[in-house]
């Protein structure tokens, strides 16, 4: 008797096109519009910022701070219709999105010309955490924000020569009274950082390729990366600040741009070189179902709230996915 027929990915709920060029991150607003439909925000390789509305399908506005140059990060603010950008002019720029507004409300100047993310820890309604690249190619910068207050320069010590940061993960634990800095490295390490004491607890060796991009889930206090290379590594970290790799996860082809985890830790996604979106079971990384939409490569992933998923390409396209409902 015939083994029956493993069932067929599904296609993309829907495609958004419009960019003009690459699409280089993605990000849901937390917020909902009229009737429970998110914004989208997508920045591209030309330098705009895009904000989707997934109910009409188009864009509602176009923003344009970064001179023409990539933009390769985006995040909203707790507090409000506020978004952050980062493109490759050297400028983060702060949005206020409120009441139709489009305008820049700050901007911090970067010293690093590199493709490292930033990330933010909110503290609060006033006052957030904001882990840049920084001015030595081995350095990460912590700033007070909006205050623009340096907290201090994280830059390991003189045998260690990770190389550059590729990816940041700002967290703190909770019950926790310091904040803690992830960072993905050239070198393929993966180090955490105790922000106070400014020192590395814990190192591990988790590629031999950049880290290209990673998630953690702080509940489970466990993460995944991908590289350059073939494999996911999946670690851990313990009581005593400890990172440890659990496993790899072989791939069919190499490269990884990017990992997310969805919100309610049940499955995740990668953005693959090789035109893929790869979704695995979180807590036992059995591969679910490989998404083969894009005809180049697929740079970012990002969930909404009610578990949506977004994928930005090379070929100018988003596709969004409804994938494994969540229950």
């Amino acid at each position: 008797m015939a083994a029956p027929l493993a069932p067929q990915p599904p296609d993309p709920q829907f495609v958004l096109r419009g960019t003009q060029s690459a699409v280089n991150a993605v990000h849901f607003f937390g917020g909902t519009q009229a009737q429970g439909c998110p914004l989208l925000f997508s920045g591209s390789q030309s330098g705009l910022v895009h904000i989707w509305s997934l109910q009409t399908r188009r864009t509602v506005a176009t923003l344009d701070g970064h001179g023409g140059q990539s933009v390769n990060w985006l995040q909203t603010l707790p507090q409000g219709p506020q978004l952050l950008s980062q493109g490759r002019d050297l400028q983060l720029c702060l949005w206020d999105l409120a009441e139709g507004r489009n305008t820049i409300m700050d901007s911090v100047h970067l010293e690093s010309v590199g493709f490292c993310r930033s990330s933010i820890l909110a503290e609060g309604q006033l006052h957030w955490m904001l882990a840049v690249p920084g001015k030595d190619s081995d350095e990460v910068q912590i700033l007070e924000m909006p205050s623009k207050t340096s907290v201090c320069t994280l830059k390991p010590e003189a045998d260690a020569k990770p190389g550059m940061p590729m990816c940041l993960r700002l967290w703190q634990a909770n019950p926790g009274p310091r904040p803690l800095l992830l960072v993905g490295y050239e070198d393929g390490s993966v180090a955490l950082w105790d922000i106070s004491e400014r020192k590395v607890c814990s190192r591990i060796a988790c590629h031999g390729e950049p880290v290209m991009g990673f998630d953690f889930d702080s509940q489970k206090t466990r993460g995944i990366s991908g590289s350059a290379g073939k494999a996911l590594a999946v670690w851990s970290l313990d009581g005593q600040q400890a990172l440890q790799v659990c496993h790899t996860h072989e791939l069919t082809n190499p490269g990884i741009a990017d990992v997310m985890i969805r919100p309610d830790r049940k499955i995740l996604a990668t953005a693959g070189w090789d035109h893929r979106i790869r979704i695995f079971h979180w807590r036992t990384m059995k591969p679910l179902a490989v998404l083969a939409f894009h005809s180049a490569s697929v740079h970012c992933v990002a969930f909404a709230a009610d578990g949506l998923l977004a994928a930005g390409s090379k070929d100018q396209r988003i596709s969004i996915w409804s994938l494994y409902q969540r229950t």
